[in-house]
């Protein structure tokens, strides 16, 4: 538990995002005594997509301009269609994972989520998984794509959809209990 206090976790999100992508592991981290902080494009409230629906809100942390990716262990990347599609226009957000991946940090994706890896030209010659509708984007991108609940490739953490979320929460925690 020691290990796990003294880490940082970053949730780059912003309008769009799966609820359960954000809530859930959220929710793990911070059971674990984890601070998380979210991260997005804009102040204030971002809103959560559920089921074809707006859903919940939740607070933004810090925007991408007073983020420090040196403040963080770890970057959590929830999918939904919409919220990926929008970061990944943002070169803020896009120079912010690329940063995790410069610096060795591991970096968890899931769903949608892989599309950033992609933008962020960090997905070649990396071994993971994703909704099964951008397998294709990820091979493109060089990217050997596997249909397994959760992928571990180096810093990489990546997982299918939300019924992976139990098993991608384990490894993430995994992940802090292992590094400094």
């Amino acid at each position: 538990m020691q290990i796990l206090n003294s880490k940082n976790v970053a949730i780059l999100a912003t309008n769009g995002f799966e609820e359960s992508e954000l809530f859930e592991p959220l929710k793990a981290l911070k059971e674990e005594g984890i601070q998380v902080d979210v991260i997005s494009t804009e102040k204030g409230e971002i809103t959560a997509w559920n089921h074809g629906n707006w859903s919940k809100k939740i607070a933004v942390d810090h925007t991408l301009d007073e983020a420090d990716d040196n403040n963080y262990g770890l970057l959590v990347l929830p999918g939904g269609v919409i919220n990926p599609d929008k970061l990944r226009r943002d070169q803020k957000a896009v120079a912010f994972v690329r940063s995790f991946f410069e610096k060795n940090k591991p970096v968890a994706a899931i769903c949608h989520g892989p599309q950033m890896l992609i933008e962020a030209e960090v997905a070649e010659d990396r071994t993971m998984t994703s909704f099964f509708s951008i397998r294709k984007d990820l091979q493109n991108a060089g990217a050997t794509w596997v249909d397994e609940t959760v992928v571990e490739d180096g810093n990489l953490i990546t997982s299918r959809n939300p019924g992976d979320l139990e098993a991608f929460n384990d490894m993430i925690i995994q992940r802090l209990k292992g590094t400094d």
